[in-house]
């Protein structure tokens, strides 16, 4: 199975070690892991702002970059929905409907396409409260929201279930939005900053030791929130708990 692997443009500058994670990780698991070298931002910040043409030659290198592999993914759901709902700037050909339709968000895939069972090298011994991106869990519906009448499900929960010494806490408010919404926290410092500050109180008033996420861009706006209200959060990406960080 060859896969390439799609790093976003914010991780590869400032938190390579997830990007190093997820390839160790689906290398367990026999996954053929190509990166190509000229991929750079999926043009997602044009799009959030309503600047779609001004997306299409980011979208056309995507396109160009991904062409061939079995599946492309990348540790991260937000980027990951940009591709598959909204890489539209750019002429809808055979093979950029191929690659939107063979993009996965890192969980899904292991859930859904490799359906792992067993994480045997992995054990992470604390309190964890998980947070999910709003696009993946509403655009990619990698969990149940709980304004959907529907049984409760989550896949980066389910994987981390399989983890030796995990325990999760649950925030009264857990699917809701932290306030980074990429863009938004630029035009709307003030709400993003409040928004950000109640999502992580509620995890700490949880008893939370670590904040993971599939998502290191909520976890970046997160992280600042707390050390400016002075809360001992910690905060990890679950690629690096599925490959077997202890912490």
């Amino acid at each position: 199975m060859r896969v390439a692997l799609f790093i976003p443009c914010y991780m590869d500058a400032l938190e390579p070690e997830v990007g190093v994670a997820t390839l160790e990780l689906l290398e367990r698991f026999g996954c053929a892991v190509e990166y190509p070298f000229d991929q750079t931002c999926c043009g997602q910040p044009m799009v959030n702002t309503g600047c779609h043409k001004e997306a299409a030659a980011t979208e056309a290198l995507f396109a160009r970059n991904f062409a061939g592999y079995d599946y492309i993914v990348g540790p991260t759901g937000s980027c990951v929905h940009q591709i598959r709902e909204h890489m539209t700037a750019i002429e809808q050909t055979d093979d950029v409907r191929d690659v939107r339709a063979r993009t996965y968000e890192l969980t899904e895939f292991l859930h859904d396409i490799l359906k792992v069972e067993d994480f045997p090298w992995a054990r992470f011994p604390h309190k964890v409260g998980i947070h999910y991106n709003c696009n993946s869990l509403r655009g990619l519906k990698l969990a149940q929201a709980s304004e959907i009448n529907e049984p409760f499900y989550s896949k980066p929960k389910a994987l981390l279930e399989k983890v030796k010494g995990i325990e999760f806490v649950e925030p009264e408010r857990w699917d809701e939005c932290c306030g980074f919404g990429g863009t938004f926290c630029v035009f709307e410092p003030g709400v993003s900053a409040k928004m950000g500050y109640d999502k992580v109180a509620d995890h700490s008033k949880a008893g939370a030791e670590y904040i993971v996420s599939a998502d290191s861009s909520c976890m970046m706006h997160q992280k600042g929130c707390a050390d400016r209200l002075g809360l001992p959060l910690k905060f990890i990406h679950i690629a690096q708990i599925l490959n077997g960080a202890a912490e």
